[in-house]
């Protein structure tokens, strides 16, 4: 764009002085001639780079999902090709869901008989509660005979001590009122045990019959749930909108549950076009304002944009965590660079962006919008360049 203007500009300066030669051609004309242009693209250039900001650094990205299969099975077929688009829910492969199943069918098996028992349980459960009641209105009849037994004793022994009583009758009711105690004490002993057989645990640490019914039931409920789970994982859907790129796998491989080894990887169609720049050209820059942007997968093709948001942040921003201080001294490195996020405009939509492709980027601020045009023209410019592939081989 500068040759052009300069171009332009010798133009002007040949018709002035040598075809019409409406001024003369002397030393003072000549530094005049020269400082202009000069001065003039400088100070364009330096407004362009604060009005219209552009960048060479232009990325486009997209999210990636690491397929790693929930359980480990043979495959047992590929429903897709490589590249091909497909729908969140779509399936992209399956494993053989035999074994799982069979794990399900067998925990189904065992319920109605945990279920059995627990109701047996709960019968033996009741026939406790129902001894229980026993053993407390035993202890209650035992209770209204050691009252009698103690007055019967006490007034035996104050008959015998005033000689009006034989002193046998007051060992007798001593003898009934001490066999009261123990048969209370017996009676107390029994409930104790009943009590300690319905509850939850024994005195040994061991769970009652019932409580052990119902913990055996629900294990094989949550077994049978997390069964049922890994049936489902056998197969396996696509987790957004997006394609398989470099798809390898094929029926009869083995899908292995192992975070470090993905069976395929899966690009999903939400995208990031990022543009970088550093960090005083986007002073001026507001979400919202008018971009273009260029890629070499498009040569001679302006894709409209306009800023969704800055990342007002970078990794020099950040102090590595660790249990030493902070490293303050001067590294020599160069300054962060602030991204941009764009998004394409409704024109260009349906436009493939290949993740991975870079290309140039411009952005219109409010300001200086006199100059815009500039950068528009070598916007122009740089991707008709792309046609060109300077290889020689």
């Amino acid at each position: 764009m500068e040759i052009l203007l300069l171009l332009i500009y010798g133009g002007i300066v040949w018709l002035i002085f040598f075809k019409f030669k409406l001024l003369p051609w002397n030393t003072v004309t000549q530094v005049i001639a020269y400082i202009i242009p000069v001065a003039a693209i400088t100070l364009l250039i330096l407004f362009l780079n604060i009005f219209a900001p552009s960048s060479h650094d232009v990325r486009v990205m997209n999210y990636n999902v690491e397929v790693v299969p929930a359980v480990t099975g043979q495959v047992t077929e590929v429903p897709i090709k490589p590249n091909q688009h497909v729908k969140k829910g779509d399936i992209l492969f399956k494993i053989d869901p035999e074994p799982f199943l069979l794990k399900v069918k067998n925990l189904k098996s065992k319920i109605p008989l945990l279920e059995a028992k627990v109701v047996s349980a709960k019968a033996y459960d009741r026939e406790l509660e129902d001894q229980i009641t026993t053993a407390e209105n035993k202890i209650q009849v035992i209770d209204a005979q050691l009252n009698l037994a103690i007055k019967r004793q006490q007034q035996t022994k104050e008959l015998a001590d005033l000689g009006a009583g034989s002193k046998f009758d007051y060992e007798q009711a001593q003898a009934n009122l001490q066999n009261l105690q123990a048969q209370k004490a017996m009676a107390q002993s029994e409930k104790s045990q009943y009590l300690q057989k319905i509850s939850a645990v024994s005195s040994e640490g061991e769970l009652s019959e019932i409580t052990q019914a119902r913990a055996d039931l629900e294990q094989a409920k949550v077994q049978l749930k997390e069964a049922e789970w890994h049936l489902e994982q056998t197969v396996y859907r696509a987790p957004a909108d997006g394609r398989v790129i470099n798809l390898q796998l094929r029926p009869g491989a083995m899908a292995v549950q192992f975070p470090i080894k993905p069976v395929l990887t899966f690009i999903e169609d939400e995208q990031w076009l990022i543009a970088l720049f550093k960090q005083n050209e986007i002073r001026y820059v507001k979400d919202g304002d008018h971009a273009e942007i260029t890629l070499k997968t498009h040569p001679n093709h302006i894709i409209k944009c306009e800023v969704d948001h800055i990342v007002w942040a970078n990794a020099q921003g950040q102090l590595t965590a660790s249990g030493r201080l902070p490293d303050t001294q001067a590294d020599h490195s160069e300054e962060g660079r602030f991204a941009v996020r764009l998004k394409v405009s409704e024109s260009d939509k349906d436009l493939f962006l290949a993740p991975g492709a870079v290309g140039v980027g411009a952005i219109y601020t409010e300001r200086g919008v006199i100059i815009h045009l500039v950068r528009k023209v070598i916007m122009r410019i740089n991707t008709k360049l792309d046609w060109i592939v300077p290889k020689l081989h």
